[in-house]
């Protein structure tokens, strides 16, 4: 049953925020009530990610007991590191012997020129970030736009932000849903205008009900004019309450992908670390697993573009970034 429209419409995955409004970053943890088959599939040419080749359908374990999106280029790869100990307290984790290993993976964006103080010392606060979003991490609603990873997150020619968004997968008692820090090369706007090129897919007026241009803008598909290379990445995952084996799930993330690239402006760029990881909770069997599988990805994909456009739309004015958000505009 879709209710909020958030990845959290499946059962089993809370989401939680950490945030440092002086540094102007972010984590966001997606924190697993039992361990769940998950994937990934990396796309852009700059990613940043932490166990992720334990993900592969070869290695040996089948699930993982988190995830984690963080801002701070690798600097936020220390987030995991406060996923792992909140969940350690917890008694979660991979068994060996009577030790449990919490198993995190994790990816992150770039927003280390964003405006702000990124002088933090020795360490920086990814860690302590990644305990907090962990332990404030719940079921049912919560926060879309400047918050967690998406805080400091930008696009070409807005803020960017974090979104999420969910569906039923038509034709099977299935659902998907998505959630997305989106920090793009490209813009999800068509040019510089107000309509989003996820418009085809909107749900109840989710972001804007402005639908499509009578006719498409000249600059709908021009370059960006300002890209800081290197800086940009989104990262996502999607979650279905099917079945899936760690192959299928990969499958999966595969087909997500294409969501990024009806979202996104352009997409997949050798400046981006786009990451999209797929999570399985197994509370629905598939019938026909080829033709059902085809089912969830297209309806992985629209879900996660519907995200992508939920996330901007939903996002603030950072006051460190000259960029504006959609809704100033």
């Amino acid at each position: 049953m879709i209710r909020l429209n958030r990845i959290t419409d499946i059962s089993g995955i809370r989401v939680g925020h950490a945030e440092d409004e002086r540094i102007a970053s972010g984590v966001t943890a997606l924190v697993f009530d039992t361990p769940f088959t998950c994937a990934v599939d990396v796309r852009g040419g700059g990613p940043g990610t932490r166990e992720t080749d334990l993900l592969d359908p070869a290695a040996t374990v089948q699930a993982v007991d988190a995830l984690v999106l963080a801002g701070g280029s690798a600097f936020g790869l220390d987030a995991a590191a406060g996923v792992v100990a909140h969940l350690r307290e917890a008694g979660c984790g991979f068994a060996v012997g009577d030790v449990r290993v919490p198993i995190v993976p994790g990816a992150i964006l770039f927003d280390l020129l964003n405006g702000g103080d990124k002088g933090w010392g020795r360490f920086p606060p990814y860690r302590e970030l990644g305990y907090a979003a962990a332990l404030a991490a719940q079921d049912g609603a919560f926060a879309l736009g400047s918050v967690g990873a998406g805080l400091g997150a930008r696009t070409a020619n807005l803020k960017g932000g974090l979104g999420s968004a969910s569906s039923a997968v038509p034709g099977l008692p299935a659902q998907v849903g998505a959630l997305v820090a989106v920090n793009a090369f490209g813009r999800v706007t068509m040019g510089q205008g107000p309509h989003f090129w996820a418009a085809p897919f909107e749900r109840d007026g989710e972001f804007g009900s402005l639908g499509l241009p009578q006719q498409v803008p000249d600059d709908a598909l021009s370059w960006p004019r300002e890209p800081l290379p290197g800086a940009n990445t989104t990262l996502a995952v999607v979650a279905t309450d099917a079945a899936l084996t760690k192959a299928q799930a990969k499958r999966l993330a595969i087909a997500a992908q294409d969501g990024l690239a009806r979202a996104i402006h352009p997409a997949h760029t050798p400046l981006d670390g786009d990451v999209v990881f797929a999570v399985a909770t197994g509370a629905v069997l598939l019938g026909d697993e080829v033709a059902d599988l085809a089912r969830l990805g297209a309806a992985a994909a629209e879900t996660l573009a519907r995200a992508v456009a939920i996330g901007v739309h939903a996002a603030t004015r950072l006051p460190c970034l000259d960029l504006p958000a959609w809704r100033e505009l």
